[in-house]
């Protein structure tokens, strides 16, 4: 006969393990999905619950491009985050390029800015942080749509 705790498998306990609880798994898990976050780790009244997941590759249909593409530099055809222009994300939150909806954006691309100037916000448990640009140059690129949600290392623009 099993005793009392192999009979919490069912759902809050498995012996030798310390119970968990299933709604916040599961709340945790679908936060992931509407964030786009690949990982989420909390730790309370000293448990420790890590739910992650690993990138989906999704096959995207794009027009052809124009023949003035195949013309382009190799260095934009590699990875943005490797780019020694590169503008990191700071931090995991929403990306807004603009001051407020429907205002003008911060910057666009052929911009010159000085190192300081604000470049975004990125919108963190309801704190707006502005971005600052990390030097001076010319925006030659904006990586991320206004709106869209980024991660710690994210490549958000490309300043020369």
């Amino acid at each position: 006969m099993a005793s009392d705790n192999e009979k919490k498998t069912k759902g809050k306990a498995v012996q030798g393990a310390a119970p968990y609880d299933e709604d916040m798994i599961r709340g945790l898990a679908k936060l992931l999905d509407e964030t786009g976050l690949t990982e989420i780790e909390i730790e309370r009244d000293g448990q420790r619950i890590r739910i992650g997941r690993t990138a989906r590759a999704v096959n995207v249909a794009a027009p052809a491009a124009p023949a003035v593409a195949a013309a382009a530099p190799a260095a934009q055809a590699t990875d943005p985050s490797k780019h020694p222009g590169v503008v990191p994300s700071p931090m995991v939150g929403t990306a807004y390029l603009a001051p407020s909806p429907g205002a003008r954006p911060f910057v666009d691309v052929g911009q010159a800015v000085k190192a300081g100037d604000t470049v975004m916000i990125i919108e963190a448990m309801k704190t707006m942080n502005q971005i600052p640009a990390p030097r001076g140059g010319t925006v030659t690129q904006i990586l991320v749509e206004d709106g869209q949600p980024v991660e710690f290392g994210e490549a958000l623009m490309i300043i020369e």
